[in-house]
């Protein structure tokens, strides 16, 4: 009986991760498969691609980004779409410290992270933002 559970555990495992694996958009740019540990702003840092483009490019990543599983493979950007220019939000920092680091305007910055309040209330230490000088929206 135990040999049967594990048997289906493993028949189901690999036709989960294959289906995953599936969804992976076919004009992606950069592809990534996630490891034990991953989270979606430590993959942003690592892959140098901004937390808001990594979860639209993969609508099957949940709100709190707590739904990730070893193996999937995640797409990173769209060709012709892929901003790999970023900024790791620290503590202390605001919108305009980014853009004036970054020789943006607060526009551009929310035109490339639409997620970003008017405000600039909304982010927080860890986050990855694109900071390119050119659009990717």
């Amino acid at each position: 009986m135990f040999a049967l559970v594990q048997l289906f555990s493993a028949i189901f495992s690999s036709i989960f991760i294959a289906g995953a694996q599936a969804q992976v958009t076919t004009n992606c740019a950069r592809n990534y498969t996630v490891v034990s540990g991953d989270v979606c702003d430590k993959v942003s840092a690592a892959q140098h691609v901004s937390t808001y483009q990594l979860a639209s490019v993969n609508p099957q990543i949940s709100t709190l980004c707590d739904n990730l599983f070893v193996g999937e493979v995640l797409c990173l950007g769209l060709v012709g779409h892929d901003c790999q220019n970023i900024h790791v939000i620290q503590a202390g920092e605001g919108c305009d410290t980014i853009t004036a680091g970054a020789g943006i305007t607060f526009d551009l910055l929310r035109t490339n992270n639409p997620n970003v309040d008017a405000d600039c209330t909304n982010i927080y230490p860890g986050e990855v933002l694109c900071v390119a000088a050119q659009s990717f929206a």
